[in-house]
């Protein structure tokens, strides 16, 4: 067969259906394709260290360095970001649906077996890489995952390293769908990922039942060889993956593209309807699995936050989107005024007339004839003061990303009262508060409930769980098992939308406070009792306050005073009886 055009359709012999979802994955991916092009420009000025691999590469200027404010305002971002949505240890509470679900034994078990869940599978760590897509892309997905990772030791039993669920971050890049539907969780996903031929029958020989999967493996493997044999293909386009210049490169490598189809699919050849499904291909060719989708939620456990969402469009904007164009013209005039400094430092000189040759160096003799004349051509120094352009355009970056100075602890020219002071702070954290509440609310609250979901969905065994006891202030460990976290009800995160109001308030407590204690016409009628109790609750240590505990401590206090003199004076006594 080699050296003859073979039909490359007739010797896969593709699946309807895995031919329809990938030409869907071809078609979603060229709609975003002007989209991917500004996240990748952006990219390069994010993670420039000169301007040679950005646009700016195109101006003649000597000089190539790049100020880095994008990416001062993207760890900016991130840094206030991430301090809001997570300000302490416990950011989020389970809240039951019914009555009968409000009991403090459930509840407790529920909140138990999340935080532990949470700490367990490093969730804040993929929480903030959600948030670096968040603020780089303006978009960030992420799915929830069932993960039973043992480790098979030869002297003993399995060694169990972690049961779960796991908070999976997807790449902006590697998921497609359809950018004009209503809503994201109403339109059909597809999700990429390159896997290898062993991983592939890894997942064969996990699942020995599902044995149309072998059979699908020895396709893919029989394709590959036929394709390895031949020096030309015809309609060859559609089966080459992403990151591949040709069939034969993708054939020959030990690379599988496997595409993940979420949603509703209607199969036009058997004119049939498959609702809520989940359909892997593999080699944009075969189907390697056709399941129902096992969620209690109803729709495919993949979520999707925008920082700023656009009118008829899914891909939303993000918060430098705006500010690439002022990032080039920054390192314009920085690289402008390099150039132009240079000139004054080293001067271009004008020779008119007999002149000979010279070094140009100090205190250099110059022989000239008549009329002769040797100069410099001075460049215009008004570039010199781009520096308070750039220094403009900075302060309009920050502002139009929502990262005003005061957030980075920078305090602006004049003075102020105490009152300007909080005023301020509180509308420079205005947009902060905004966007971190939108992400908290459409992003982080569902993911978490997801996690819940699939815990109650796939948990057989017993778990056990490490608490901390705050009566006996000591860590315990608790057995929780699958009746112990059923329940109707959802996990609530409470950090971003709590945060900058329980600052506020324990801001202005300190304040009533002072008053309380300057005027004592005022301290007569405010409870003391009742002012710790709410300080206790806003500052998320409910401990701290215990009606007369000052009393009952003062009076333990005093025991142990007591009980160490009278220990003091038997010692003594026993001394002198013996006559030590």
């Amino acid at each position: 067969m080699a050296g003859e055009t073979i039909d490359l359709q007739y010797i896969i012999s593709p699946d309807n259906m895995a031919v329809q979802i990938a030409e869907q994955w071809r078609e979603w991916s060229t709609k975003r394709n002007h989209k991917v092009e500004e996240w990748k420009e952006l990219r390069n000025y994010l993670y420039a260290t000169d301007t040679r691999t950005t646009k700016n590469a195109m101006l003649p200027w000597s000089n190539s360095t790049t100020t880095p404010k994008l990416t001062q305002i993207m760890d900016n971002l991130h840094a206030n970001y991430f301090a809001t949505l997570f300000p302490q240890k416990t950011w989020f509470r389970f809240e039951a649906k019914s009555r009968e679900e409000n009991v403090k034994f459930k509840r407790d078990a529920i909140q138990s077996y999340m935080e532990n869940k949470v700490h367990q599978s490093g969730f804040v760590n993929t929480a903030s890489e959600l948030l670096f897509d968040y603020i780089q892309y303006g978009n960030c997905f992420a799915t929830v995952s069932w993960e039973e990772n043992y480790q098979t030791k030869e002297d003993t039993n399995m060694v169990v390293n972690y049961i779960g669920p796991r908070l999976v971050r997807i790449s902006p890049f590697d998921i497609c769908f359809n950018p004009t539907a209503s809503t994201f969780q109403k339109s059909p996903k597809i999700i990429k990922s390159i896997k290898t031929l062993g991983e592939i029958k890894k997942m064969i020989n996990e699942d020995p039942s599902k044995e149309y999967m072998q059979a699908v493996f020895d396709k893919m493997l029989g394709a590959r060889a036929y394709v390895k044999g031949a020096d030309s293909y015809d309609k060859a386009d559609g089966f080459i993956a992403d990151g591949f210049t040709s069939i034969e490169q993708y054939y020959e490598s030990n690379y599988v593209e496997v595409l993940t189809f979420y949603g509703d699919f209607y199969d036009e050849n058997e004119d049939k309807l498959h609702e809520n499904r989940i359909i892997t291909i593999v080699d944009r060719a075969y189907v390697l699995a056709n399941e129902e989708n096992p969620s209690y939620l109803g729709h495919a456990p993949i979520y999707h936050a925008g920082w700023r969402s656009r009118p008829d469009n899914l891909y939303a904007m993000g918060p430098l989107d705006n500010l690439v164009g002022m990032q080039y013209r920054i390192d314009h005039l920085e690289n402008l005024k390099a150039d132009v400094f240079d000139q004054i430092a080293y001067p271009i000189l004008k020779i008119r007339g007999d002149v000979e040759d010279f070094d140009f160096a100090p205190a250099t003799r110059i022989y000239m004839g008549e009329e002769g004349d040797v100069g410099y051509l001075a460049p215009d120094s008004t570039a010199l003061n781009a520096d308070f352009q750039i220094r403009q355009l900075e302060e309009k970056m920050e502002e139009m990303a929502g990262a005003p100075r005061q957030a980075m602890g920078i305090r602006t020219a004049g003075e102020k009262t105490a009152f300007e002071v909080q005023t301020l702070q509180n509308a420079s954290s205005r947009i902060f508060e905004h966007k971190t509440a939108h992400f908290e609310r459409i992003f982080l609250e569902p993911i978490l409930n997801a996690m819940f979901e699939v815990s109650r969905r796939k948990m057989n065994l017993p778990d056990t769980l490490r608490v901390l006891d705050t009566n006996a202030n000591a860590i315990i460990f608790r057995t929780v098992t699958k009746d112990d976290i059923t329940a109707s009800g959802k996990i609530v995160p409470m950090g971003a939308r709590h945060f900058a109001e329980r600052a506020r308030r324990v801001q202005s407590l300190t304040q009533l406070y002072q008053i309380k204690l300057a005027d004592p016409s005022v301290a007569a009628h405010m409870s003391g009792k009742e002012f710790a109790r709410i300080l206790a609750e806003e500052l998320g240590e409910p401990t701290l306050f215990s009606e007369n505990i000052m009393v009952q401590e003062q009076l333990e206090t005093q025991q142990q005073v007591q009980d160490a003199e009278m220990e003091n004076e038997e010692t003594l006594f026993q001394k002198q009886e013996l006559g030590i």
